[in-house]
């Protein structure tokens, strides 16, 4: 290589100055450096900032050459390059010149976006747990087909051996805070999507949920599918359950089929929905049928269990059956969970 430098330099200048970045790129790629490190070198090679952006997570790479993340605002035009990866752009790179462009600026330009490429499709990107929303749709989407979906989980950092389950969550935390503690060292990636929180993560930790979160955990099935199980899953979630496996629900889910307009017409549902003025009537329902027992129920709300028992004794009245009845029991359960779907 170093004779064929020596050859070429005798011929044409640039055409040595191109060998000798090409050699540059290749020198990095052996030694495996990150985009980071990528960048750096690119703005030291240069004598001017570098810089990397990545479409599918949003990150901004950008340094100086005195080795330095830059954080002066780039100037107004400067000359960039993409970043393709399976025939589809994926990113930016550029240098940030004040002056004319160099005369190894292209070939520069060409060896980093090559090489930022490789970085992506090896290691996968930078791991950080909020992602592109248009780009975790692209993964949950029925529409997409498998190729676009097996491309969108490798820029979001999924191997392809690995399952991807879906989370659907509603909650006032960050969906990145919750992310990172439900899958700790794994990759994990979170988008709110259709005023959802959409996590995608490869193990799922629900001892690991932080109160106040509300979540509807899928199978590991094809992500469009486990989606469609968090979603449902989610909509089954209460105050004393607030986090549901898919897998767990059962003949359950069946519920979640059924037409919203059969199920208010339902006199054991339409009776559940005039007791909604009443949060006390509502609280002590749901926390028997959650349990199935009015001693575990009284210790859920707190009180004596002969105050439960009273209005246990009211709420069947209301209702129209015995609530103590095995069959009442399962009559309340059904009723209760059925009125609840109304409202997602």
């Amino acid at each position: 290589m170093d004779a064929l430098v020596r050859r070429l330099s005798q011929l044409d200048t640039e055409a040595e100055g191109a060998l000798r970045v090409v050699m540059f790129y290749d020198t990095l790629m052996r030694r495996r450096v990150d985009l980071p490190a990528l960048t750096r070198a690119s703005a030291g090679m240069a004598e001017c900032v570098a810089g990397v952006r990545l479409h599918g997570t949003g990150q901004v790479i950008r340094f100086s050459p005195d080795g330095r993340e830059a954080s002066a605002p780039p100037p107004p035009a400067f000359s960039t390059t993409p970043i393709t990866l399976d025939e589809e752009e994926i990113g930016t790179v550029w240098l940030e010149r004040t002056g004319p462009s160099g005369s190894l600026d292209e070939v520069l330009l060409d060896r980093l976006a090559i090489a930022v490429a490789t970085v992506v499709e090896r290691y996968g990107p930078a791991r950080t747990t909020m992602a592109d929303p248009a780009l975790v749709e692209l993964v949950i989407s029925a529409d997409s087909d498998d190729a676009a979906r097996a491309r969108a989980l490798r820029l979001l950092g999924f191997t392809a051996d690995v399952p991807v389950r879906v989370i659907a969550v509603r909650s006032r935390l960050p969906l990145d805070h919750i992310g990172g503690l439900i899958c700790p060292n794994r990759p994990v990636k979170a988008a709110p999507v259709a005023e959802v929180g959409v996590i995608l993560a490869t193990t799922v930790d629900p001892a690991r949920f932080p109160a106040g979160v509300r979540a509807g955990i899928g199978a590991t099935a094809s992500p469009d599918r486990s989606w469609r199980q968090g979603r449902t899953a989610l909509r089954f979630s209460t105050a004393l359950q607030p986090i549901v496996h898919y897998d767990h629900l059962g003949a359950l889910a069946l519920l979640a089929q059924v037409p919203r307009d059969a199920a208010r017409d339902n006199a054991d549902v339409a009776a559940i929905a005039r007791m909604a003025d009443n949060p006390d009537d509502l609280d002590t329902l749901d926390a028997y049928c959650a349990t199935g027992s009015l001693r575990r129920a009284a210790e859920t709300l707190h009180l004596h269990h002969s105050s439960v028992a009273r209005r246990l004794e009211q709420i069947g009245k209301t209702l129209g059956f015995e609530l103590t009845d095995p069959t009442g029991l399962i009559r309340a359960r059904l009723a209760l969970t059925a009125w609840r779907l109304l409202d997602d």
